[in-house]
């Protein structure tokens, strides 16, 4: 991951070289078959032309898109291909679930089903992308969990409640470890709660003094 600022990408580039006599001088070869450029320009200009990275005199590949730890990144911040990809693969288990119901299982049963392959298909990293994606993709994806609903004969939760659930398990996570990079971005929830308590306090005093003069 690299930097480009005022248009001058000598710093990335010049980056790129020491990391690849840092390779040679540790004994370690970067492949460069498997490594890809992806550039993200939020700037509203005519498209610019960067220039080619390459490394041990091979070109590395560019892309608009790359797949990191099961999310497909696109240069455009969008999250529409990584959602349509999630869908199609939920898709193909939906297949799977109406083959159990014929076999007249449970809805227990195919509930816990869907909830160990549908659901946590569409349930990957939704902390990272969920939020930032349009309504568009989400109905896409909401429109596989009703389909799950008429297959199993139960209500299923909605991915925004799921969603929800996530992040708020994901704050008190980081809450609780103040070695974590994001810990003290939550800093002043700690703050209101120390008022909410001041204030709690105050109430319950209040309410004490006026039992005595009752």
């Amino acid at each position: 991951m690299g930097l480009i600022s005022d248009k001058d990408e000598r710093a990335y580039l010049e980056e790129i070289i020491h990391l690849e006599n840092w390779c040679q001088e540790n004994n370690l070869l970067l492949n460069v078959n498997k490594t890809k450029e992806l550039i993200v320009d939020c700037s509203k200009k005519q498209e610019r032309h960067y220039q080619p990275v390459r490394i041990s005199g091979t070109t590395v590949e560019r892309v608009d898109s790359f797949r990191y730890l099961g999310v497909h990144i696109s240069q455009d911040l969008s999250w529409s291909r990584h959602t349509n990809s999630l869908a199609k693969k939920a898709r193909q288990h939906l297949y799977h679930l109406r083959r159990l119901r014929d076999f007249r299982l449970p809805s227990k049963v195919l509930r816990n089903v869907y909830t160990c392959t549908i659901e946590s298909i569409l349930m990957g990293n939704i902390t990272v992308w969920f939020g930032n994606s349009t309504k568009q993709d989400r109905q896409a994806l909401q429109r596989v969990v009703r389909s799950a609903e008429r297959i199993t004969h139960t209500e299923l939760p909605d991915l925004q409640t799921i969603y929800y659930k996530r992040c708020q398990t994901k704050a008190r996570r980081i809450v609780k470890d103040p070695t974590h990079p994001n810990n003290r971005l939550f800093s002043l929830l700690r703050v209101l709660k120390d008022c909410t308590s001041a204030v709690r306090e105050v109430s319950d005093w209040m309410r004490e003094r006026l039992h005595a003069v009752d």
